[in-house]
């Protein structure tokens, strides 16, 4: 080989070394389906929505969204998974405002670095959550909850997704406020939390509407209030938090999709694109708000930002509510 071809190589190889990103973007992507790690089990209501956007997005990508769930273990399991998955563009993950801003204040070992281990690429939305009691609870309302849990004259216990989860943080927050007792039963995922209040098995739980509306419509369980803004277009005869005094417990669970460290730029690119653009079509719209879903979709550096102000936040309230570091 001539000596200049030699150099001209040498020069080609440093310069694929030294700029991965650069040749990534000028291949096709996706050229291969496109997993998704998913921290809770299949049926909950983030599952349900990746399921829809997989379809979605699937004309637009080419290629398919394939969704792993790895619930369990206080949503650390499936961020373990996605910490050790390749940083190739394709393997993403989504995760909760457990996974990235709760767990660091509450278990003293987690395997994963918030910080160094992902990627930002979206926040998608927001879940709108409720007071959710068995059909059998003796309570009809949140006034009657609050004099039935003060009394304490009848054991009451609240599902959860684990000690210092969202929903976990709530029910201690309801017995400071009404000094009550309610003790918490931890789930792996919001399904089987609902699963148990159809079944009597647990008496209170705060989750998703959109994971118990067929069954609240039906009458197996009871929305006692809304976690939102106004009141439901589906429930309009269920006050707001607000509206029962419950308006003091500003913590919202989010969800957002993140990536392995050191992913293709062009990769996080394409993808907060692609779901920047779905989140704001009318018909997708009228989905999410029929699944009690506020989008919530950003730009990357966004997302970035949010994640450190919301972590900080959560140490605050982890801190106030006294949430036993494990």
């Amino acid at each position: 080989m001539h000596r200049s071809s030699i150099h001209a190589a040498a020069a080609l190889a440093l310069a694929c070394a030294a700029a991965p990103g650069a040749l990534f973007a000028q291949d096709r992507y996706p050229s291969k389906p496109i997993r998704i790690i998913v921290t809770v089990a299949a049926g909950a209501p983030t599952d349900v929505l990746l399921r829809t956007v997989a379809q979605e997005l699937l004309p637009r990508l080419g290629q398919p969204l394939v969704i792993d769930n790895r619930p369990g273990g206080n949503v650390m399991i499936g961020a373990e998974v996605c910490a050790k998955a390749p940083a190739d563009g394709y393997s993403f993950c989504a995760f909760s405002s457990d996974t990235m801003s709760v767990n660091p204040h509450v278990f003293s070992k987690i395997p994963y670095d918030p910080d160094k281990d992902f990627k930002p690429v979206a926040l998608m939305y927001y879940l709108i959550q409720g007071l959710i009691a068995t059909a059998s609870l003796p309570a009809n309302s949140v006034k009657e909850l609050q004099a039935l849990a003060s009394a304490r004259t009848m054991p009451l216990n609240f599902g959860t997704l684990g000690t210092g989860t969202n929903p976990d943080v709530f029910r201690q927050w309801l017995n400071e406020r009404w000094k009550s007792d309610i003790a918490g039963i931890p789930y792996k995922g919001a399904n089987l939390v609902m699963n148990a209040l159809v079944a009597g098995e647990i008496h209170l739980s705060r989750i998703s509407l959109g994971t118990v509306g067929a069954q609240a419509r039906a009458g197996k369980v009871k929305v006692l209030a809304v976690g939102s803004s106004k009141r439901s277009r589906v429930f309009p005869d269920v006050p707001t938090y607000a509206e029962v005094g419950l308006d003091g417990f500003t913590e919202q669970v989010w969800w957002g999709l993140l990536a392995p460290a050191g992913v293709p730029e062009a990769a996080v690119k394409r993808m907060n694109s692609e779901f920047a653009r779905l989140f704001r079509e009318p018909k997708f719209l009228e989905y999410l708000d029929s699944q009690f879903l506020e989008p919530a979709v950003d730009t990357p550096e966004e997302f970035a930002a949010f994640l450190k102000q919301d972590r900080e936040h959560a140490g605050l309230m982890v801190k106030k509510y006294k949430v036993p570091r494990q």
